[in-house]
């Protein structure tokens, strides 16, 4: 089988001005002292630079993290989702903002929303890099802070994986197979 080819899709400079409006518009739009929570695994290299970025903006959230899994190793959700990990912090009465990679779906930010209103947070609002263009007209959710679009495509790099692979990009990719 031939190795997997990446085409560039936002670049490490994209990236860090999406980061500072981003970061901007949380900041308006949150307490300074709301709970930050990242999904993992995929996000966790643009939550590390956001909760930096919001720092500078004047925000100082609680972080903590959930672990959420229904992709496997294919490039296809499998429809389920399984909290495999769940926040520490309490959420009861807080404004919580979600953090994930990428929005396509819903499912998986749906899932997260209301088990943490189920927890008793007072509201959560989702943060996601990527937004892809295409999204379901049934789509579950929508985010209230967005980066970029994203094509109808499987995209990896900074924290986004193929089969554990790809993390480590400093830019995002289009997985070409």
């Amino acid at each position: 089988m031939a190795a997997p080819s990446l085409t560039p899709l936002y670049t490490a400079a994209d990236i860090a001005g999406c980061l500072d409006r981003l970061a901007h518009e949380i900041a308006a739009a949150l307490p300074a002292d709301f709970v930050f929570v990242a999904i993992l695994k995929g996000s966790f290299v643009f939550a590390a630079d956001l909760v930096r970025t919001l720092a500078l903006q004047g925000a100082d959230p609680e972080v903590d993290f959930m672990i959420l899994a229904s992709y496997g190793a294919g490039t296809r959700s499998s429809g389920t989702v399984r909290l495999l990990r769940d926040t520490e912090i309490s959420v009861e009465g807080r404004h919580v903002l979600l953090v994930d990679d990428i929005l396509d779906t819903g499912r998986t930010l749906a899932f997260a929303r209301k088990h943490l209103l189920g927890r008793g947070a007072r509201d959560v609002s989702l943060c996601v890099l990527l937004e892809k263009a295409a999204r379901p007209k049934d789509a579950l959710e929508k985010a209230e802070f967005a980066g970029f679009p994203c094509p109808d495509t499987f995209v990896v790099g900074y924290g986004m994986d193929h089969d554990h692979k790809f993390r480590g990009l400093p830019h995002i990719a289009v997985l070409c197979q």
